[in-house]
């Protein structure tokens, strides 16, 4: 086996240093070759493929040596892959379920039965890919989907093209469900060919090996290599790449406000069923297949690879640039969806069997348009933008397959009976039950710090997605980085907000439907104070006042409503007034006169937007001093220098009024905020809700 380290299409990534520290580890460095392998998507999927060592453990009851193997548990990704995500198993009780197995049609009781093998019984729960492991008498397996290689394995001529580039090196197996029978033909193949260095599953995936956590990882990405430099080396000899480009590509700027402009309606239509978040990509590759003549024959051929289409669905919608630039572009997007989900039933009726389960959401997962990109849908950000990455994925495929041969997807029936797999769906039933707010996209005004950072985070633990915002660049970098490293990527987004300027108001929400496709509920929280008797009250005071927190909320508000009619999914807007909306109190005129605008305009625009059930209603805080930047100015001094004591003695004196005797925190206003909108008050439209610790003069009725 040649070692060389010069690759040109994957990427090598061994650290001998590191290999090093691992080395008296076996565990350790067959985790550390996983997460180098699922660190290339070239190489794998997202929680695409999976890999394996044997070796000798001690049985913990015989004190005997024993062999086991470590392989990739059900559901998880070698490229994040830990101890914790690994089943281990008995290689000899694994082997001896030979005996057990019935054939084809009972492949599912022998899910069952791995749970008989378990070395740890604590361990990960094995997936169906397991014998195929374990039925192999090699030490190191790397089992992956690369897409030069199911270009191949997807192509009409893969066999032939195979024996082409690798002689008998490697052998191929035509397409099979996996599970315990594809496992056996495994076993048979290397049996039967003692030189092999790698299988080729059709339509699936590569199979590779090595004695060493090393030589498994060479082999895997010199075979991986290989097929991507056959490839390039044919790509438009036989002719044009998918058919030479239909139409020519608009400027990324254009594409991305045409994908801003239709993100929301898509939004809405793909939420039939549950409310979904969006992801859009304008990558060079989707773009070149969008934009080509073969879009439509390929695009309707569906996906080859089962980790393809169980993420994507057999077939994307394919808009027509032609309509959607016609007046009734809204009505032709509902026929289209319309259509896709008759052609979707139609695909479960002439497919299902006696025990299939019940069709599932028959929504497009995956949207493309061409000039412009592609759209998914999902239950959240991460499963919306790796149905993109996968679609990406086929697209690489079948660019490949049509490079050298023909394209040919999966069988029809077959594609349903993986996707509608008993032990898949039960993989479903087990997951967790949705968070009130999954699906979920919110617009905290002032999110960086204080209660809307508070806010921010509550909905967050409850599923939503949020756009973090602030007037103040450096205070959202920091609230960014703190989101990054508690949240990850995928849960929020940040843009400058400065709630007096439409500008940056709209660049917020185009943000948020570039992002996640939309909005459902916006919070109305950026504010300021300014607390002076009449006689030292400026017009400025005044202007700033009634422009942040009445002009801020009329402004953000609009825009909102102008997005949620888009989605006609209803929607939440609340406002964080004050309690001296309500009450009166001294040196205070300009605030609690704004204060009190804000909470008639919320009234006011509850009367109006009912008819989309679009609800607006109001949480009235009291002094809420924690992170809050209200509090570092003059306003402290001022409310200090009113009450007739120290700025020390403020939180104190807030809490001895109340009735409740409380301390306000940003928390107990983010509690107030996720009962409005967490279903539970789905029927309530124009309430105020004080948070205040109790202060008789603010009780509203």
């Amino acid at each position: 086996m040649n070692t060389t380290q010069a690759f040109n299409y994957v990427s090598y990534l061994w650290d001998e240093k590191m290999a090093a520290e691992l080395a008296g580890d076996e565990v350790a460095l067959f985790i550390y070759r996983s997460n180098l392998l699922g660190a290339d998507l070239r190489l794998t999927n997202y929680a695409g493929g999976n890999t394996s060592v044997k070796l000798m453990e001690i049985n913990p009851l015989t004190g005997d040596p024993v062999e086991v193997m470590w392989v990739k548990g059900s559901g998880g990704d070698i490229g994040t892959l830990t101890k914790k995500g690994c089943a281990n198993l008995y290689v000899e009780r694994l082997q001896a379920l030979k005996n057990r197995y019935r054939g084809l049609e009972f492949e599912d009781e022998m899910v069952e039965l791995f749970d008989h093998t378990l070395f740890d019984p604590k361990c990960a729960a094995p997936s169906i890919d397991t014998p195929l492991h374990g039925l192999l008498p090699f030490k190191h397996i790397d089992h992956l989907h690369p897409d030069a290689l199911i270009a191949i394995a997807a192509s009409r001529d893969g066999e032939a093209i195979m024996h082409q580039i690798w002689g008998d090196k490697l052998a191929w197996l035509p397409w099979q469900r996996p599970g315990f029978d594809l496992g056996l033909k495994l076993e048979q193949t290397v049996r039967e060919n003692p030189n092999l260095r790698g299988v080729i599953l059709g339509g699936h995936g590569l199979f590779t090996w090595g004695d060493t956590s090393y030589e498994s990882y060479m082999n895997t990405l010199e075979v991986i290599e290989q097929a991507s430099e056959f490839l390039h080396n044919n790509f438009g000899k036989k002719r044009p790449v998918f058919g030479g480009p239909a139409r020519q590509n608009t400027d990324a700027d254009t594409r991305k406000t045409q994908a801003v402009s239709l993100m929301p309606i898509l939004r809405g239509l793909a939420s039939g069923h549950r409310r979904m978040i969006g992801h859009f990509t304008d990558d060079d590759r989707v773009l070149e297949f969008v934009n080509s003549h073969d879009l439509d024959r390929l695009a309707r051929l569906g996906t080859s690879c089962p980790d393809h289409f169980l993420r994507t669905k057999i077939r994307p919608l394919v808009l027509d640039t032609i309509q959607l630039s016609s007046a009734d572009s809204e009505g032709y997007l509902e026929k289209a969806f319309a259509d896709y989900r008759a052609d979707y039933a139609a695909y479960y009726e002439r497919n299902k069997h006696e025990n299939s389960p019940a069709i599932r959401d028959p929504n497009p997962v995956v949207i493309l348009w061409p000039g412009v990109g592609m759209f998914t849908f999902a239950k959240d950000k991460q499963t919306a933008r790796v149905a993109a990455e996968f679609y990406t994925n086929a697209i690489n495929v079948m660019k490949g397959a049509e490079a050298v041969s023909d394209y040919v997807g999966l069988p029809e029936q077959e594609a349903f009976d993986i996707e509608y797999w008993l032990l898949e769906e039960a993989k479903l039933q087990r997951m967790p039950m949705p968070k009130p707010l999954s699906g979920k996209i919110a617009l905290i005004t002032g999110s960086a710090g204080g209660i809307g950072k508070a806010i921010a985070k509550k909905f967050l633990a409850e599923g939503a997605v949020v756009v973090i915002n602030d007037n103040d660049a450096d205070r959202l970098a920091g609230a960014k980085e703190e989101f990054q490293k508690q949240y990850g990527k995928d849960a929020y987004t940040a843009v400058l907000l400065d709630v007096t300027s439409s500008e940056t108001i709209s660049n917020a929400y185009d943000a948020a439907a570039l992002a996640f496709g939309g909005v459902d509920i916006v919070v109305n929280c950026a504010g300021l104070s300014i607390s002076k008797p009449i006689e030292e009250h400026t017009e400025k005071d005044w202007d700033l006042l009634y422009d942040v927190l009445v002009k801020g909320q009329f402004l953000v508000t609009q825009k909102a409503v102008g997005v949620m009619r888009k989605q006609k999914l209803g929607g939440d807007v609340l406002n964080i007034v004050s309690k001296n909306a309500l009450v009166s109190g001294p040196n205070n005129a300009g605030y609690g006169s704004a204060k009190a605008a804000q909470l008639h305009l919320s009234r006011l625009n509850a009367a109006e937007l009912g008819k989309d059930h679009i609800r607006v209603n109001v949480v009235n805080p009291d002094a809420v001093i924690s992170d809050s930047k209200i509090w570092a100015g003059a306003w402290a001094e001022g409310r200090a220098k009113a009450y007739g004591i120290t700025i020390a003695e403020l939180p104190g004196y807030y809490a001895k009024r109340t009735l409740l005797n409380e301390v306000i925190l940003p928390d107990d206003i983010a509690n107030a905020c996720l009962a409005f909108v967490n279903g539970l008050l789905a029927k309530s439209t124009g309430n105020v809700l004080n948070v205040d610790g109790g202060v008789a003069m603010a009780f509203v009725r």
